[in-house]
């Protein structure tokens, strides 16, 4: 039996055990491995030498009534997840942003039965949720019942091509591949990049990458963030990115790279 097959074996067991109470016909455990090994696939940004950087954070955002359903079980629940999503990444070799963390939090406008998965990058796991700040830009878009909700709202399609090719991030001499259209850097875990940085605002600023004929374009936007967003020590409320332009926010400085031509 391979990897994948063992570890769905493995929660479906589960599901029939001490868990058959609590899920019933809403949400399954499988479907939520399942789902961030999905978002671990398509946030695999090569980084050289056979591996992948993948995020290290999944939120998984609930209704009411499978949040409810989950409490008693959450802490089991989230390990089993994490022990998934490690053997997922290791049989891929990806290697995850930071500690894996699976967190579990109740969403807002889910039917029973539909949950989202929310992949974010952080250095330092094990923190307490922080207070969101959520603004959608764009609505979402619905799912049936025990479907999992695409997190990238519909304003995100992102120009794909080599992930090699993107241009990306040198924070602290670890490398933050910039794959969406739209990135966003701040405090909180909803974040595409989390900075640890108590100087940076949960929504901080975003970076922009859209196309010019065969050429990328990158700009980074200020959030109305508290302490401001600096490039090259100006401060700025929109500008356009070069190579090599030094970023920062907060107490938190970092290096803009085009990737390859």
């Amino acid at each position: 039996m391979g990897i994948i097959n063992r570890v769905e074996h493995g929660l479906a067991k589960a599901v029939h055990g001490a868990f058959a109470k609590a899920f019933k016909s809403e949400v399954q455990p499988v479907e939520i491995a399942s789902a961030i090994r999905r978002a671990m696939d398509d946030r695999a940004a090569l980084l050289g030498h056979g591996r992948a950087m993948v995020p290290n954070l999944y939120t998984i955002e609930l209704s009411q009534t499978d949040y409810d359903r989950l409490g008693d079980y959450e802490e089991d629940l989230s390990d089993d997840l994490v022990a998934a999503a490690q053997e997922h990444a290791d049989s891929q070799g990806y290697q995850p942003g930071g500690p894996l963390e699976v967190q579990l939090v109740e969403g807002e406008g889910l039917e029973t039965g539909v949950f989202r998965v929310r992949p974010a990058t952080a250095k330092q796991a094990g923190r307490e949720p922080a207070a969101r700040e959520q603004a959608p830009a764009a609505p979402r878009p619905q799912a049936s019942t025990g479907t999992a909700v695409d997190e990238a709202p519909v304003h995100r399609p992102a120009p794909r091509s080599n992930p090699s090719a993107r241009p990306w991030l040198d924070i602290a001499g670890d490398r933050y591949p910039l794959l969406g259209s739209i990135t966003t850097l701040g405090r909180d875990e909803t974040a595409d990049i989390v900075i640890d940085d108590p100087g940076v605002s949960r929504r901080h600023s975003e970076i922009r990458v859209t196309t010019d004929g065969p050429h990328l374009v990158t700009s980074i936007r200020d959030l109305n963030s508290t302490n401001g967003t600096f490039v090259n020590g100006d401060r700025v409320s929109s500008q356009r990115l070069q190579d090599g332009d030094r970023l920062t926010i907060g107490r938190t400085s970092a290096t803009f790279r085009v990737g390859r031509r």
